[in-house]
């Protein structure tokens, strides 16, 4: 790429939306896409993909054909657009005949640098014959990752763009995500034929990202509320894996004093609409929600994620945690899990209509995920190294970090409880099971059991501890649970099962905990810890920070825009820290681009001049 359209690309960064210089691999991703060139770039959540597509759709000729899977997501990147003062339109169901029609002859005119479509829009009603006649600047396919079928979230739909390469010869293309890993990469590839396109795929790290997981406790619902109101104040979105959990969630939250909505998709559309555009105008609004509030919410000052139920896949989680500190600062990631978990997220892949080749590989990914939540190494590293980074270093701030847990070797305890298993005839289920181990018999069924050599070997241990045994043994697939209303144990992995029970296999886990989980204490201790790797405002720098987001809500709700149109906390922390006397120094801020200082700049500098 020559300095002259470096330069432009950078001019235009500045000019509209107060950003001095692109990050990472962007300014390289738009090098190939201005010069003409396919690619594929994974960019990690809040990495500013969008840049990618978006200033090289400004910079050429004709108008950037957008691809995007959700009309929210569309609805929200066009509103941000346009506040910057850029021409961009949507195509989706909720319009009219006459606005479609207007947008779309804007497109054939020229009027348009950026035109966003779904999948469906883009195979209907002769969409694709009309763009034909409209001169096209690039084509980019975000959310890239619902093509392939070994993604989290694949989507048949997008199978059928690969046929734009026939179709648009001589248009560039480009596919842009935030989660890949190298299977989903080489099959984004193939399906959208970019075979021998260069790849630009940054780190999956998100330094600002603070990750904790635990094991649920018996009173999972109280630890959620203790977390939430230890954030009080902050925007955070809370995932469950079913409707009725969601629902319970957002029940409890607001009966315990806490803003919360429930999102998921057996709630009306409009009230879907209505509550998710309150989500993104309220400050300090809680989201309980399944994953059908998904790829829309761009909302930059989501303070922390809660995972009540832990997720289907690493990608998964990391796509939805990644929701979290999207403008930079500092966001808090919790995952609270369990066997009972697993043994969903198996039952939903053998449920579903994929191949079984597919399933094998959802069941996979799944085992992968709860290793990594149980395991012993760090979170970020762990989510690098899945990904295929090497050479990862420990965060420092995660829970495994900053409150090491202590490893055991478990290989005896392990050979015990899978022996009792197969001298139950893995008929039964883990409450069972433990109470053979201990010794305890009870009806008929288990009296039949007691003379088993099983019964009673494990009287040394605590309950506790054997359940953990249990879970972590599930967690490896060297057991497996039925998916019954009463699920039973099983032999998962016969292999593993033989090299346990030779030494051959070693088995470490943490260290089950004396309680069910840390003391208030312990917890209390843990958290200082990373709140120590935080920075924050104090004093009147706070003040001032907080006069600016009264008046951004104010400004947004005149406007009926998410308060981080105007401008992201980002914004608002940088100009806390330049105190600018003039709209010169004002303009300097990063984040703010020409059309908002002529909007907003008069107002904001009304605001630190006064003294607040």
């Amino acid at each position: 790429m020559s300095e002259p359209d470096l330069s432009a690309a950078r001019a235009l960064l500045q000019r509209v939306f107060g950003h001095a210089d692109f990050r990472g691999l962007q300014a390289d991703v738009i090098g190939a896409v201005l010069a003409g060139r396919d690619c594929m770039a994974v960019l990690p959540t809040g990495g500013g993909k969008s840049f990618c597509y978006q200033i090289p759709a400004m910079l050429r000729e004709g108008v950037g054909l957008v691809v995007s899977p959700l009309i929210a997501l569309m609805q929200d990147q066009v509103a941000s657009l346009r506040a910057a003062g850029v021409a961009a339109a949507r195509l989706d169901s909720t319009q009219d005949r006459d606005a479609r029609r207007e947008w779309l002859s804007a497109a054939r005119e020229g009027k348009l640098d950026l035109l966003y479509v779904s999948p469906e829009g883009l195979f209907a009603h002769g969409m694709l014959d009309f763009l034909e006649q409209c001169q096209i600047a690039l084509i980019a396919i975000d959310e890239a990752h619902c093509v392939s079928q070994w993604g989290h979230d694949f989507r048949p739909d997008y199978r059928a763009l690969g046929q734009l390469a026939d179709r648009f010869p001589n248009t560039p293309r480009m596919a842009v995500t935030a989660t890949a890993d190298l299977k989903t990469q080489a099959d984004i590839r193939t399906q959208l034929r970019l075979e021998h396109a260069p790849a630009f795929i940054a780190s999956f790290d998100r330094p600002n990202l603070i990750l904790s997981a635990e094991r649920k406790s018996p009173r999972p619902q109280e630890r959620l509320l203790e977390l939430a109101h230890a954030r009080r104040g902050k925007s955070g979105i809370v995932y469950a894996a079913t409707r009725d959990h969601v629902e319970k969630i957002a029940t409890a939250l607001q009966g315990s004093g806490i803003p919360a909505l429930a999102y998921h998709a057996g709630i009306d559309a409009g009230l879907r609409a209505e509550r998710q555009h309150r989500f993104q105008e309220e400050e300090d609004i809680v989201m309980a929600a399944t994953i059908a509030f998904g790829m829309g919410v761009d909302k930059p000052n989501v303070r922390y994620v809660i995972h009540a139920d832990a997720p289907k896949s690493i990608e998964a989680y990391w796509q939805e945690v990644g929701r979290g500190g999207r403008d930079g600062e500092n966001a808090e990631g919790f995952c609270i899990y369990s066997a009972n978990d697993l043994r969903r997220a198996i039952m939903f892949a053998n449920q579903s209509n994929a191949t079984d080749l597919v399933k094998s590989i959802q069941i996979k990914k799944a085992r992968q995920l709860y290793t990594f939540l149980d395991g012993l190494t760090c979170r970020r590293a762990g989510v690098r190294r899945y990904f295929g980074e090497e050479g990862v270093e420990p965060c420092g701030v995660c829970d495994v970090c900053t409150d090491p847990p202590v490893s055991i070797d478990a290989a005896e305890l392990a050979a015990k409880a899978i022996s009792a298993v197969m001298r139950l005839d893995q008929r039964f289920g883990r409450g069972r099971v433990i109470a053979h181990l201990l010794g305890k018999a009870g009806d008929g069924i288990d009296q039949q059991y007691a003379a088993r050599s099983t019964f009673g070997i494990g009287a040394d241990q605590p309950e506790g501890h054997w359940r953990a045994v249990i879970e972590h043994l599930l967690f490896e697939g060297v057991l497996s649970e039925g998916d019954g209303e009463r699920p039973t144990l099983a032999i998962g992995d016969e292999d593993a099962v033989r090299a346990i029970f030779r030494k051959a296999r070693p088995v470490r886990m943490r260290e089950p905990a004396k309680t069910g989980r840390r003391s208030k204490e312990e917890r209390s201790a843990a958290r200082g810890a990373r709140n120590a790797a935080k920075a924050g405002l104090a004093g009147a720098d706070a003040q001032l920070f907080e006069a600016l987001r009264n008046w951004r809500r104010d400004t947004a709700r005149a406007a009926d825009v998410p308060p981080y149109v105007v401008f992201n906390d980002a914004t608002l922390t940088a100009i806390v820290g330049a105190k600018p006397k003039d709209l010169i120094a004002l303009a300097r801020v990063p984040g703010i681009g020409e059309a908002k200082l002529k909007r907003y700049g008069a107002e904001v500098l009304a605001i630190l001049l006064a003294g607040f």
